[in-house]
């Protein structure tokens, strides 16, 4: 009998008070970032992406970034498991990967930062404010810096799939991007279907070539967008390229940077790609770790846990958010006497 083939072991980064925290168009106050990142540290999650240190200016959800990353290094919560705990903040430009470094000379800041390539200029200029020959400049400056103070460094590339401001794209481009970072130092690469451009084949087929380029899994992270719903249709393919790194959100929550938070416009990354803010989102942690689960494969993280803190995100945010599981609950093993 034919079975499918995939690992059957995998390590989940949960970005929920990153990635799925900037798209929210009300400040979600500290005390409810820092209980989300408690509880899913002690659900079993120990790669934590929880904030951004740029220029709070633009994203004024992260203008608690240091006041954040203080209060998970002194809590009581999690203080026998942060030190087994990978805590990164996004770190886009100079200011930031020096704010950061500073922080960890402290004592309280991440123990790896993240830079973003994106294969399309256009896009790239969006996000960054540089060319992208200026950037590479200064990664390869910052990667540096960063490993003499003990840092870690992702290098994330996006637009792999294809760009909202530029279209179609080249996979081979962004095997080349990935081969350029590490070459820099880069410790692992983010592979981000940023907006969810990226069809279940063709992510199949570009994660075999960077597997064949370079064939360390635990260099590799696959990052999903659900913008036109493939999100867990990309995890299945991927895992079955030989994947085993995974990012997703609670609730799938997350996308562009809101550029409308509570009663006032900020910039974020400019106008929103589609027209409906709602559309966007990651894959649903939530969902994800029990698909996982019922398929075998070991993701570390108590799945029972997962749903309780998913449950709750949605009364943190005040609206049904994209899990189904939540709602489902996990498949019965035995008759429910329904």
């Amino acid at each position: 009998m034919a079975t499918m083939k995939y690992p059957t072991k995998v390590v989940l980064g949960e970005i929920t008070t990153r990635d799925g925290l900037q798209h929210e168009e009300k400040t979600i106050s500290t005390d409810a970032k820092l209980w989300i990142v408690e509880q899913l540290i002690l659900a079993g999650f120990k790669r934590m992406e929880v904030t951004n240190m740029g220029n709070p200016k633009g994203m004024p959800q992260f203008a608690d970034a240091d006041q954040l990353l203080q209060a998970i290094h002194s809590s009581k919560v999690v203080k026998d498991k942060l030190k087994d705990v990978e805590l990164t903040a996004v770190t886009i430009r100079e200011k930031a990967a020096e704010r950061a470094i500073e922080a960890r000379k402290e004592g309280w800041g991440p123990n790896r930062i993240l830079f973003m390539v994106s294969t399309s200029e256009s896009h790239h200029r969006r996000n960054s404010g540089l060319s992208l020959e200026e950037y590479w400049k200064m990664c390869e400056k910052y990667i540096k810096k960063a490993h003499d103070n003990g840092v870690k460094v992702n290098g994330t590339v996006s637009t792999i799939w294809g760009c909202p401001i530029e279209g179609p794209t080249e996979l081979k481009k962004a095997v080349e991007f990935t081969k350029r970072f590490l070459a820099m130092g880069a410790d692992d690469i983010e592979h981000a279907d940023h907006d969810g451009s990226a069809p279940p084949h063709k992510v199949y087929e570009y994660f075999s070539m960077v597997l064949d380029a370079i064939p360390n899994p635990n260099l590799h992270i696959a990052h999903f967008h659900v913008t036109r719903g493939w999100g867990l249709a990309n995890v299945l393919a991927a895992l079955q390229a030989g994947i085993t790194h995974f990012e997703s959100t609670l609730g799938g929550i997350g996308g562009q940077p809101a550029n409308f938070v509570d009663d006032c416009p900020v910039a974020g990354t400019g106008k929103y790609y589609y027209a409906d803010p709602n559309i966007v989102g990651l894959v649903s942690t939530e969902d994800m770790v029990v698909m996982m689960n019922e398929m075998g494969i070991e993701t570390g993280v108590d799945v029972d846990q997962v749903l309780e803190i998913g449950r709750m995100m949605e009364r943190i945010l005040s609206r049904r958010l994209r899990s189904e599981c939540i709602h489902t609950g996990r498949i019965p093993k035995k008759p429910t006497g329904r």
